[in-house]
């Protein structure tokens, strides 16, 4: 690699691990770095370590500026997440959303479902819960602190020192924002918070150059852009809103979230996990989820093993079946305490292939009752299970499954906000839909087992 070629670097911070990529003029990932993310459990209440991503981003950074001329950086993080600073920085730890806070009489507070699509959710997966929570319990830090800033641009903030509001990461569940009237929602004047959130910015908005600090401290060029900053499934959602025709997107890693992009829209079902996420250009964008990554893990183990055809079919044909919920936070069965009935895995390939079968399954009714139309296209993390797809494929035989070639899906995003209008160059594979001799009677079978949601 040439020093004179111009690079980007996308910063995606998910709820699992943080990635910095390193991607070139035709958005091919050159390099990347990997970080596990932390949750701390000290202080006031459980917290996410920015102290402890920001040596490692400046280290990264250093050792990328070697390789490439960089001239843009794009923070890319999950949702449900929001940093309170002064001028000096954070004055409050950045609260977990897995977090419940106390009560303190919230839910009085909220607006209808109707005003903002956003599902009243467990823990402090509504944002507007958890800045209810630190301003009546700590009132003079909440006072005190001149921004509130979404995480992407908490990370914007602290390369560029320029604050600024988006509307993709106000936009996913947080009760702050009215999709309908594209403004803030009556819980943010009710509580008198309008001083509180800079000014709206575009995701792909160059907000200034890199601080002076650094910029010293990284050796990247001083005019280095940084760029506003999206939610993460947004990012995946970016390759698709030019298309004319039907398409949903799932956007996999510790979450599955399908977007369903020019659907019939559905009637959204707040109790089953159903919203609407907000595109960049502020359209409101039907969407379902479960924490699928999460789930995955608890059925198939740390370290999943290798499985194939044979163990998925020994699953189907052994009647095991896993049943809903297998994480605590969101999903359409939110609450349930998933089981597995029938014969357990006799192996760890067989833990896996059940895994897979239930994130697949689960897909499939959130596609259902999404009414979901069109191409199907998996992005991020579930692309590197080859069989995922496939099994999928087969459940929806009217609809074409993709796999993205991008093993993040957001990382493809990022690089197009700083290469507005143009296209990379990931590209995708059709899945071809497995030959599972029973799967249609072993999915009527799971349906029927289903707890009401």
């Amino acid at each position: 690699m040439k020093m004179e070629e111009e690079a980007t670097v996308v910063l995606d911070i998910g709820k699992t691990n943080s990635k910095l990529s390193l991607l070139g003029r035709d958005g091919r990932v050159l390099q990347e770095q990997r970080r596990p993310n932390v949750v701390l459990q000290s202080g006031p209440y459980p917290h996410l370590d920015v102290e402890g991503l920001w040596p490692w981003m400046l280290e990264t950074l250093q050792h990328f500026a070697a390789q490439a001329r960089i001239t843009a950086i794009v923070p890319v993080t999950h949702g449900a997440t929001a940093a309170m600073v002064d001028e000096q920085g954070l004055v409050l730890p950045v609260l977990d959303y897995e977090f419940t806070p106390p009560e303190e009489s919230y839910r009085s507070k909220r607006p209808a479902f109707a005003e903002t699509l956003s599902p009243e959710l467990p823990a402090g997966l509504n944002l507007g819960r958890q800045l209810a929570w630190l301003a009546a319990r700590f009132p003079v830090e909440f006072a005190r602190s001149r921004h509130v800033l979404m995480y992407p641009q908490y990370w914007a903030w602290r390369f560029s020192g320029v604050a600024a509001s988006e509307l993709t990461s106000l936009g996913c569940h947080t009760d702050l924002w009215n999709p309908q009237a594209r403004s803030y929602s009556s819980l943010v004047s009710a509580l008198g918070w309008e001083d509180k959130f800079p000014p709206l910015q575009a995701a792909w908005t160059p907000l200034g150059p890199l601080l002076p600090e650094v910029a010293r401290a990284t050796g990247l060029p001083a005019d280095c852009e940084v760029v506003c900053g999206i939610h993460d499934s947004n990012a995946s959602l970016l390759r698709y809103l030019q298309s004319q025709e039907p398409v949903t997107v799932l956007s996999t890693g510790t979450w599955v979230i399908a977007a369903a992009l020019r659907s019939p829209s559905p009637q959204l079902d707040e109790r089953q996990d159903m919203l609407a996420n907000v595109d960049v250009h502020g359209q409101a964008v039907p969407c379902m989820r479960f924490m699928g990554g999460r789930e995955f893990a608890a059925l198939a183990g740390g370290e999943p093993a290798a499985f194939t055809i044979a163990d998925l079919q020994a699953v189907v044909d052994q009647g095991t079946l896993a049943l809903p919920s297998f994480a605590e936070a969101g999903g359409p069965f939110a609450g349930q305490v998933g089981r597995v009935e029938g014969p357990a895995p006799k192996t760890p390939a067989e833990q896996a292939a059940l895994a897979t079968l239930y994130c697949a399954l689960m897909t499939d009714y959130c596609l259902g009752a999404l009414h979901a139309s069109g191409p199907v296209v998996v992005e991020g993390s579930f692309g590197r299970n080859p069989l995922f797809g496939a099994v999928l494929a087969a459940l929806r035989p009217t609809q074409r499954v993709s796999m993205s070639d991008d093993s993040s899906g957001t990382t493809c995003g990022g690089w197009m906000l700083h290469r507005w209008g143009e296209q990379p160059a990931a590209s995708q594979h059709l899945a071809a839909p497995l030959q599972l001799s029973g799967l249609s009677s072993y999915r009527r079978q799971w349906q029927a087992l289903l707890p009401r949601p």
